[in-house]
């Protein structure tokens, strides 16, 4: 401190940095602190959240309570004004679509009787044998009754006849006259099928006499009817 007093190359600390003195100094820092505070009072985020400051009336009108406004603050202190940045509001996310949850077995119209789970909580052993119980006394059997009598008229038996013969068609046994392709033709043409016609043929003296004349080769199978069918179901 002595020798500060003494060296007169110090300069006066009293004064102020940029100011003539001390007063002036601290008048101008009162004032900053002053506008700094109004500043912060009168400032407000903008209505809209896409608006900008340039595009805002109330950045540049004056406040209805006369204090400064934002741009005459930044006037004052040297300052740039600054362009309020838009806030853009996220869009709301597209809905989310769920699968339908999957039917279960005991879902309406859906049989759950392969579900072992399903089935045994319902069911048990003294069930199972009511339910037998009540099927069996629904059980109804038929009357065993005697095969009806087969009708004597219905002509000579074919399989026994078929099972009694040994030769093959075509392969002669009895002796036949003479006839005609013609006959021939006429007496099978007017039976409706080779078996009526082998029974007509049984019935009118075959197979050893050919009366209809529809046996000329005497295999004793008239009209083309075949034995081995039989045979072989026999066998």
């Amino acid at each position: 401190m002595a020798l500060a007093a003494c060296d007169p190359a110090i300069p006066d600390s009293g004064s102020g940095v940029g100011f003539g003195d001390y007063d002036s100094y601290q008048s101008q820092l009162r004032r900053d602190t002053a506008l700094a505070s109004s500043s912060r009072q009168t400032v407000q985020p903008p209505a809209s959240p896409v608006a900008s400051a340039s595009a805002s009336p109330s950045a540049a009108a004056p406040s209805a309570t006369g204090a400064p406004t934002a741009a005459e603050i930044d006037q004052a202190l040297g300052r740039t004004p600054t362009t309020a940045q838009p806030v853009i509001t996220p869009a709301a996310p597209a809905p989310v679509r769920t699968a339908a949850a999957p039917r279960t077995a005991g879902s309406a119209g859906i049989s759950d009787e392969q579900s072992f789970e399903a089935v045994s909580s319902r069911e048990s052993i003294e069930s199972d044998a009511q339910r037998i119980a009540r099927q069996r006394a629904q059980f109804e059997q038929a009357p065993v009754t005697a095969l009806p009598d087969r009708p004597q008229d219905t002509g000579p038996n074919l399989a026994q006849y078929a099972l009694s013969t040994t030769n093959q068609p075509g392969e002669k046994i009895y002796r036949r006259g003479f006839t005609s392709q013609r006959k021939f033709d006429r007496a099978c043409a007017s039976q409706p099928s080779a078996a009526l016609a082998q029974q007509a043929f049984l019935a009118a003296g075959g197979p050893k006499r050919d009366k209809l004349g529809m046996d000329p080769d005497g295999d004793g199978f008239a009209c083309g009817w075949d034995p081995r069918p039989f045979r072989a179901a026999k066998g």
